[in-house]
């Protein structure tokens, strides 16, 4: 594989978060993953009412599935984010700012799509997020 490059080009202003604009790799294989929810191995839910709890727990979902195609969030070109709650916003800045510190501590952040939803399959849901990787 090789390895993932994040781009800022000219002329884009600063990325409003944790994220590059353009992400590009050259890989022999792409993995995408279905958006995760905040279950646990048994499907049940994690956190409810935690939104905090929610995404560490859909964020290791991710990292689950990644692991079991061959590939890792070190090799995620992109991301899709689904809110339920606008005041979220600046907890997942937060949250993810903490993570991303760890995952990828030399600040090249996959793109990533933030959007805010009216609802998830499940009311109880508070974000869902969708993954593309190279591996």
């Amino acid at each position: 594989m090789g390895r993932p490059e994040m781009l800022q080009p000219e002329g884009l202003p600063a990325p409003l978060g944790q994220y590059s604009h353009v992400s590009r790799v050259r890989s022999e294989q792409l993995v995408f993953v279905a958006g995760q929810v905040a279950v646990d191995e048994r499907g049940e839910l994690v956190g409810e009412g935690d939104f905090d709890a929610q995404v560490r727990q859909v964020f290791h979902n991710l990292e689950r599935a990644l692991t079991g195609a061959g590939a890792s969030l070190s090799g995620v070109m992109k991301f899709t984010t689904y809110l339920t709650r606008v005041e979220d916003l600046e907890d997942f800045r937060r949250i993810r700012r903490d993570l991303f510190a760890e995952l990828y501590p030399e600040g090249g952040y996959p793109a990533n799509t933030l959007v805010v939803v009216t609802r998830l399959v499940s009311p109880a849901f508070l974000v869902e997020i969708e993954a593309v990787a190279a591996a």
